[in-house]
């Protein structure tokens, strides 16, 4: 009788690769359906991408290689033949001594300065509504959709709407302020000179501290009561609760939404578009309709495209300064 004598160690590691196999074939199959599992969201996002390169790059690389072309009336059919400009035509947009340049500045300024207002202006009537809307009372529900109205109505229609209210025979805000109030002297025009700038910032502040209103009503949601409860309890007046709670805890919101409301000012076309049509008056030349006037009205693309670029830098340069700053003080308030 012949015997074999094994090795414990080595009939162990035995059993354990046998009982291993069937594990590892397991995994082995499993693998493919991970596999699917993780690229399932990639597949989903992929026609959003394939949207946003159609829609957004691709015009955007388009148009930054047309602003180093002498691209005119004369190339709008083949415009790859336009000849090459190289910075010329950003030469022309920055000389601030020539007119080009001069009107481009101005436009400018008067896109900053409306820019700020309006931002400033729908944070706070945003902010103090949202506030107000914290407290139950009767109605308030019914309120919250008004709040919201001017928010959901198409640009287009409130925008002409306004654009009748600021006639200046016949019109509704000169009918309140002159012949009800008596606060000017005579009806105004509204929709040229001066006054041009305050009917575009009423318009641009109605449209959009609705939005405000929202984003910080939302975050207000994530504050707990118990916070203002114990700040009545030490004395804590609403001023104080609103300065020593309410907006640091809104801090984080306040950040993007600001952000967001500057890069939608800033950029906005629709609103002067359809109050002023082609020619905005001076006072009102937003610099997003100076860039279309000097493409589409004077057939020079090739400088309305180097306007559209150094517009793109400065706000890629703004916001990335923004992020900067505000990550800092972030970090310096955790710490």
């Amino acid at each position: 009788m012949t015997t074999t004598a094994t090795n414990p160690a080595e009939a162990g590691e035995g059993r354990a690769v046998g009982k291993q196999s069937p594990g590892a074939a397991r995994g082995k199959g499993r693998r493919p359906g991970r596999i699917r599992r993780i690229g399932l969201p990639y597949l989903l996002l992929l026609p959003a991408l394939v949207l946003e390169l159609l829609v957004h790059l691709i015009p955007m690389v388009m148009g930054i290689v047309m602003s180093f072309r002498e691209l005119t009336q004369f190339y709008i059919r083949d415009w790859g033949s336009a000849p090459w400009n190289g910075f010329d035509n950003f030469k022309i947009a920055v000389d601030f001594d020539a007119p080009v340049g001069q009107a481009l500045l101005h436009s400018f300024l008067v896109t900053c300065l409306f820019t700020i207002l309006s931002v400033g202006l729908c944070w706070a009537i945003g902010t103090a509504a949202a506030v107000f809307m914290q407290e139950t009372f009767k109605g308030r529900g019914i309120l919250r959709a008004l709040f919201l109205i001017p928010y959901a109505l198409p640009v287009y229609a409130a925008v002409i709407t306004w654009v009748f209210m600021f006639q200046h025979d016949n019109g509704l805000v000169n009918h309140v302020l002159h012949d009800q109030l008596g606060v000017t002297d005579k009806p105004s025009f509204w929709l040229i000179g001066d006054n041009s700038f305050y009917a575009l910032l009423t318009v641009s502040v109605w449209k959009g501290w609705p939005f405000a209103f929202l984003i910080v009503m939302a975050g207000l949601q994530n504050i707990p009561k118990e916070m203002y409860e114990a700040a009545a309890l030490d004395g804590a007046g609403l001023w104080q609760q609103l300065r020593r709670i309410t907006l640091p805890s809104l801090r984080p919101v306040n950040q993007v939404l600001v952000l967001v409301l500057f890069l939608w000012t800033f950029n906005d076309f629709n609103t002067p578009y359809v109050m002023f049509g082609k020619a905005a008056p001076k006072a009102a030349d937003i610099i997003s309709v100076h860039i279309y006037q000097s493409s589409f009205v004077t057939w020079n693309f090739g400088t309305g495209s180097a306007m559209s670029v150094l517009l793109l830098l400065f706000l890629l340069v703004v916001t990335g300064l923004y992020l900067a700053l505000t990550s800092r003080g972030r970090k310096t308030a955790d710490v």
